[in-house]
């Protein structure tokens, strides 16, 4: 029986042979899945081109009825500076997407995409008002529908415009494309506990600040939306910021029925308290500014009205945004403590 050698393969072949690893990568590679990072800058550049045709429209051609408490529809950036906004959102994203810049070039265009949504979701500061006076319509809050759909759609244009800076820092920094460099949490770190209950001791003070005057001033309805209004104020500085730190926050506890032992849906949680934690940022410390801004222009008092005292609104706005703050640094940890493990890389 006569055995066959196998050929050695030469230099030559080894050179122009395709890796085994590689064979068929290329038709996957054609068929490889659009990613959300993939299709957020064409997004982001349809939103800049609708939302600042509209504010063109409304600026230059017909003004739109009262769409606030304050007249506009957006805070700081209304108008022309709306449709500036805009541009400035659509031509950093389309210079991101083409590349090509060096790394200093790429950091600014990356802080000035942080800055755009940052601005537009300064812009919208009235949004936490359109909620509570669109859900609770007998609280007292005037609720402008045309405004609430503007303010939501400027706060769209933040959120794509945030989504396309993640994806190019993630880029910066060589991280995963999927979930980024920040490391998945074993534990609920101090610095998170912490958090929680500074924002469960604003909303203390807050309540003490309200029985001080007493709680028949500051201008509120009555009947069920003010009831529900309290219960909702209450759970927001007390069960909301414990449920970010504890584990019957991360698992149904034994007393929830048919759900006990169960993993709690994690934007059941965090969605509520991010969205909770930006609308008070925002929103009070628009207010708190303006505070600062009458004291420096020599007014006697901040003219307010509802019967309340100066005192009472230097007390409560800076507790409002502590509370807000440190639910941000609460949702923060339970984010990264509840996070996935990544597909794409493991961690």
């Amino acid at each position: 029986m006569i055995r066959t050698v196998p050929k050695r393969p030469s230099r030559h072949d080894e050179e122009h042979a395709a890796p085994a690893s590689t064979v068929g990568q290329g038709s996957a590679a054609a068929k490889k899945p659009t990613t959300w990072s993939s299709r957020t800058p064409r997004a982001l550049l349809a939103w800049s081109l609708l939302y600042s045709a509209l504010q063109a429209y409304w600026t230059f051609v017909a003004g739109p009825p009262r769409m606030s408490p304050v007249g506009v529809d957006l805070i700081a950036f209304s108008g022309w500076k709306a449709i500036v906004l805009c541009l400035a959102g659509a031509a950093i994203t389309f210079a991101l997407g083409r590349g090509g810049q060096r790394a200093a070039v790429q950091r600014l265009l990356v802080i000035a995409s942080w800055a755009v949504s940052g601005m537009l979701v300064v812009a919208a500061a009235l949004f936490l008002l359109d909620v509570v006076g669109g859900l609770l319509p007998g609280i007292g809050v005037q609720f402008f529908p045309l405004g609430f759909l503007s303010r939501t759609a400027c706060l769209v244009g933040a959120a794509l415009m945030a989504m396309v800076a993640v994806t190019h820092t993630r880029r910066l920094r060589g991280a995963c494309g999927r979930l980024g460099a920040t490391p998945r949490m074993e534990r609920t770190p101090a610095w998170v506990s912490v958090a929680a209950y500074l924002a469960t001791a604003g909303c203390a003070v807050r309540i003490v600040a309200q029985l001080v005057v007493g709680f028949d001033s500051g201008g509120l309805g009555v009947g069920v939306s003010l009831v529900l209004f309290e219960i909702g104020f209450v759970l927001s500085g007390t069960l909301l910021p414990w449920a970010l730190v504890h584990d019957w926050g991360r698992i149904f506890p034994r007393w929830v029925p048919g759900l006990a032992g169960r993993r709690v849906p994690r934007w059941l949680v965090l969605g509520p308290a991010a969205g909770i934690s930006i609308a008070m940022i925002v929103y009070f410390g628009m207010i708190f500014a303006n505070m600062v801004g009458i004291l420096l222009s020599g007014a006697n008092d901040l003219g307010f009205g509802k019967g309340l005292p100066d005192a009472f609104y230097w007390v409560s706005v800076p507790v409002y945004w502590l509370w807000g703050a440190a639910l941000g640094f609460a949702a923060l940890g339970y984010g990264r403590r509840t996070r996935p493990l990544c597909r794409q890389c493991g961690h």
